[in-house]
């Protein structure tokens, strides 16, 4: 299934979503609703949200509980792009100036706050203490995910464990959390909840990866954001690792440096290395293993016309270019 079908599938779910997410991001403090309006406006794939009403349909969920669990995912998701475009200094997302180079610092850090509160007021409303401790535990594993991946940055000695342990707090646990929040809600049995969690993680842990891959390798217009911004900000991404494993000596000089003093001055040796090293083919080769894992991982769904969207969704998540 393309994207375009695995939408059309939910699209009344998808139309709901978004009234939600505009109607809760209403606040009486005009800053907000501005930074909030840039936010909605500049769209995105709404991959998560899509995931959590799939899954909850998936399991046959009555009612309309799984709509407010999208809208809250999806919420916590732009809290942390709105802080992580502080903390990087980015400029450009999803073909956009940032909310943080249009309105500041200050105002985007704030504003992630209070999506990030409103996130927890809606998770309260639904009255599901697993909800609330499933994503109380997400937050927190993500927050840590943002300390661990500052520690990595400028560190050339960073390796594939530790790179894998920070795409998997800061991206692949809320696509988990996702995943699981909608078993809890459609109330299915332990090992459904297991596995659609294992769906989430592996499918999280994919996307990310050729998100990184992409970072060496795509068109700026297309993708909405700059070739290189990883190496720009010094983060050793898997492509780097593996050069920095398997290069020659000039090659692991050169990354290392780059690792080291951030920048783009070294970005066509870093390509030229990436690629001499297979390092592309090799996170790839990663990607579609949790892809794979992440099918597998659905065998105990019965089968559905949404189950077969999730599949759809584990193979976009490497075939994505933007």
């Amino acid at each position: 299934m393309t994207l375009t079908e695995i939408r059309a599938l939910v699209q009344a779910d998808l139309r709901a979503v978004d009234g939600v997410i505009r109607s809760r991001l209403k606040s009486a403090v005009p800053l907000v609703d501005q930074i909030a309006e840039h936010i909605i406006s500049g769209g995105g794939k709404r991959l998560r949200p899509m995931l959590v009403v799939l899954a909850a349909r998936a399991c046959q969920i009555g009612g309309d509980a799984h709509v407010e669990a999208a809208a809250f995912i999806e919420f916590i998701h732009t809290a942390t792009l709105l802080h992580d475009d502080v903390v990087d200094g980015s400029s450009l997302r999803r073909g956009r100036d940032t909310a943080n180079r249009v309105f500041g610092n200050q105002a985007s850090v704030l504003v992630g706050d209070f999506v990030y509160s409103r996130a927890f007021q809606m998770m309260a409303a639904l009255g599901c203490q697993p909800v609330m401790e499933v994503m109380a535990e997400a937050t927190n594993v993500i927050a840590e995910g943002e300390v661990l991946q500052l520690m990595n940055a400028r560190d050339p000695d960073t390796t594939e464990e530790r790179y894998l342990e920070v795409i998997y707090r800061k991206t692949a646990k809320l696509f988990e959390a996702g995943a699981e929040v909608a078993a809890v809600l459609a109330n299915v049995p332990a090992e459904a909840r297991r596995s659609l969690a294992a769906y989430g993680r592996h499918l999280g842990t994919a996307y990310q990866l050729v998100d990184d891959m992409l970072d060496y390798r795509s068109n700026p217009k297309e993708r909405g954001k700059n070739l290189g911004d990883d190496l720009a900000e010094g983060k050793p991404t898997l492509p780097l690792i593996h050069a920095l494993k398997n290069g020659s000596e000039p090659q692991r000089a050169a990354i290392r440096e780059a690792i080291r003093r951030g920048g783009l001055a070294q970005l066509e040796p870093v390509i030229a290395a990436i690629d001499a090293t297979g390092g592309l083919e090799y996170t790839a080769e990663l990607a579609r293993q949790q892809s794979e894992e992440a099918i597998r991982a659905l065998a105990p769904l019965t089968g559905s016309p949404y189950r077969n969207a999730l599949i759809g969704l584990a193979r976009f998540a490497v075939e994505h270019t933007t």
